[in-house]
């Protein structure tokens, strides 16, 4: 038996565990993770992402204990760089996906969505005036200085963010580390997202892809979390980078208390005032009706 030390994980409200070349059972009345050293317990009941890398496996009776303790779990790609599929989030109820699709369906509820998440990202709210072309043009600007701190400060060099998905080994050591700290980042927010019962797919200032909301709220949190972490990180110099870079993000979100701010900086940027108990009507009895939708009456927006 090993000790779930030598695993990736952070604080015990939400953890992450990463796992490749390894299999995934019940064990009795937990889990376990078998890879060729042996096999180490997980805490179930404490993690809330499961990400299975390459070469790994899990059992029917493993993914039943894993449902039943609202676990997340993640195919994805060697060292996390690739999503590839997803289990089901923590909540059976709707409602708050259903505010979310307002929001983004509506042009003006929308635009203040995207004002608030650039007005977290900037620290600042941006004038009233502004519009989207130069608020993106301010945050790639701070991001591009966020780079050029960084590598005065660690010494490391920086030339842009490049690398190509089908040669990961061929990226330099610095774009190789924000690409895993970022993984990192981006699997904690979409457990978040699904845990509190929202949509992944529907972002406000990404779009097109089944993560394009994980991005937006990644980026409320990479230049003060993934970005610095990578940075360091890469001026160690340390033979197993990923890993050691999984491993400082694991105390990054620690440190930054992260669970603790996604989900209520969630419903702030989106203005949703769902109360717990209103998303509790489906969890006990996960095949109770929903109710039926009608019509608008004549006269309030009906034909």
């Amino acid at each position: 038996m090993e000790s779930l030390q030598l695993v990736p994980r952070f604080d015990d409200s939400l953890s992450y565990v990463y796992a490749e070349h390894a299999r995934v059972d019940r064990w009795e009345s937990s889990l376990g993770l078998w890879d060729e050293k042996g096999v180490t317990e997980l805490p179930v009941a404490a993690i809330r992402c499961l990400m299975l890398g390459p070469g790994s496996s899990v059992t029917h009776a493993a993914i039943d204990l894993l449902a039943e303790m609202n676990c997340l779990v993640v195919w994805c790609g060697e060292e996390m760089v690739r999503f590839y599929a997803h289990g089901l989030g923590g909540t059976r109820s709707a409602r708050r996906l259903l505010h979310q699709v307002n929001q983004w369906s509506d042009p003006a509820a929308h635009m203040r969505v995207v004002r608030r998440m650039y007005a977290r990202r900037f620290a600042e709210i941006p004038p009233a005036d502004v519009t989207l072309q130069q608020l993106r043009g301010m945050e790639g600007f701070r991001v591009r200085e966020t780079y050029r701190r960084l590598s005065e400060e660690t010494g490391v060099a920086w030339a842009a963010r490049s690398y190509d998905r089908g040669t990961w080994t061929r990226a330099d050591p610095i774009n190789r580390a924000v690409s895993a700290a970022n993984s990192c980042l981006y699997g904690i927010c979409h457990a978040a997202i699904l845990s509190a019962g929202y949509c992944a797919a529907l972002g406000f200032i990404h779009t097109g892809k089944q993560l394009s909301f994980v991005y937006d709220v990644a980026d409320l949190y990479k230049t003060d979390l993934s970005l610095p972490v990578a940075f360091r990180v890469t001026q160690s110099s340390p033979s197993e980078l990923e890993r050691e870079v999984r491993r400082a993000m694991r105390d990054a979100f620690r440190s930054a208390k992260l669970i603790d701010r996604i989900i209520p900086d969630l419903r702030e940027l989106l203005e949703d005032s769902t109360t717990e108990e209103e998303l509790q009507q489906y969890d006990d009895d996960e095949a109770r009706p929903a109710g039926l939708w009608e019509p608008p009456a004549l006269g309030q927006g009906g034909m």
